[in-house]
């Protein structure tokens, strides 16, 4: 029998304490500027989160999946709202829990308390991960990476390994490259089998290769 992980037992805690939410793909769970009152925790599907610029233009800041919390930055008293947009890029479910409710289960709940302080310390390495790939890697390499992370790729449990239709201008956004240079990479990893296209984007063991390649 499996055991267990500590991300199973967060999602457990956040199902039960919660209010259980179903979004459709294209749904926004909150927009930037709407009051900031409660964490969703992603119980099914990937939620994109992007803030718009005083010019209007959106940029995607992060794709986030199973297991991951939404709005937390709640928790931190101010700003009262929120500072970007949330929306589901595929049918998804989240656990919502309102803000009161989220800071007296951290108060009440050492266990609990402690799983989260270990997703957020988690986070935060994958955010320093993350300004290391833009400031070091290749295009071609922050790409594999973040196809990767999609696909659930070094996550507890087994991978995904399917990514939900995305769009190239999506992507180039995470990478930090043109919409051009991410149509490229991405033929190119299709022709080595890297990926595979059907209906969303498959993605291969065989493109840490990529991640992995000095």
């Amino acid at each position: 029998m499996k055991p267990i992980s500590d991300a199973d037992m967060l999602l457990a805690t956040m199902a039960r304490e919660g209010t259980t939410v179903h979004h459709r793909k294209g749904q926004v769970l909150f927009s930037q500027g709407d009051p900031a009152d409660a964490v969703f925790s992603i119980q099914r599907g990937k939620v994109k989160v992007t803030v718009i610029s005083k010019q209007t233009k959106e940029t995607v800041i992060a794709i986030l999946t199973v297991g991951d919390f939404v709005g937390e930055t709640c928790l931190m008293g101010q700003p009262q709202v929120r500072m970007a947009t949330a929306s589901a890029i595929s049918d998804c479910s989240t656990a919502r829990l309102a803000k009161p409710a989220m800071m007296r289960l951290l108060r009440d709940d050492n266990e609990f308390a402690s799983l989260v302080l270990s997703y957020v310390l988690k986070r935060n390495m994958r955010i320093e991960e993350d300004l290391i790939d833009q400031r070091f890697n290749s295009s071609e390499k922050r790409l594999a990476r973040v196809l990767l992370l999609l696909a659930n790729f070094g996550k507890e449990g087994d991978p995904g390994g399917v990514i939900p239709a995305i769009s190239q201008e999506t992507l180039a956004g995470l990478v930090g490259t043109t919409r051009s240079r991410v149509s490229f990479f991405m033929n190119r990893f299709r022709k080595l089998g890297f990926i595979h296209y059907n209906g969303g984007i498959e993605v291969h063991r065989s493109l840490l290769s990529i991640v992995l390649h000095d």
